[in-house]
């Protein structure tokens, strides 16, 4: 059976490819400075660009993030709770060979090991990613749903992809005739 990861489809993207954060700086730098917004929106997210990734000796913004799970199981979650969500967000469908030729991991971002955006990420957070054996994740984590409810409750913004495993890949990404999907719709 084909695996995937999935990635947000950017509202604006030059080329045919996806590249870390850190490479568009050198391409782009307008869409570096409208991608990395949202870290200057707390002084503490600030710092996630300088964050180590162990096992894979970069940064943070060196590599690029997708989600282990169809996001469908995000939208249905924040809508199930009663939280207005845009519809027809779009995501790129990526099927894992796509990342045969890079080195990527898995960071397993839990609610028990998640000390915020300030501290480092432990060794036993992040495992290699091995593309043979990779199976997408067929649900969202409890710690998640539970996030959103109480985030939501106190009215504050936040994060879509808490606690939820993230795939993290140093290269780049063809994504010119991948599938696009759209988070309300389970494909």
């Amino acid at each position: 059976m084909q695996e995937y990861i999935y990635h947000m489809v950017p509202k604006e993207m030059i080329g045919d490819k996806l590249i870390p954060l850190s490479a568009l700086g050198e391409i782009s730098p307008h869409l570096f400075k409208q991608y990395t917004k949202k870290y200057f929106s707390h002084p503490e997210r600030l710092k996630l660009l300088k964050r180590q990734v162990p096992k894979l000796n970069c940064l943070w913004n060196d590599v690029i993030h997708f989600i282990p799970l169809n996001p469908y199981y995000v939208y249905e979650a924040l809508t199930s709770l009663g939280i207005k969500t845009k519809e027809k967000q779009q995501f790129f469908k990526i099927p894992i060979e796509r990342l045969t030729n890079n080195t990527s991991a898995i960071y397993f971002y839990t609610k028990e090991k998640y000390r915020g955006p300030t501290k480092e990420i432990e060794e036993d957070e992040i495992k290699i990613l091995n593309v043979e054996t990779y199976q997408e994740l067929k649900e969202l984590p409890t710690a998640s749903v539970e996030y959103y409810q109480l985030e939501y409750e106190k009215g504050n913004k936040f994060g879509l992809f808490a606690y939820i495993p993230h795939v993290l890949s140093l290269g780049e990404v063809q994504i010119n005739d991948v599938e696009i999907v759209y988070w309300n719709q389970y494909k």
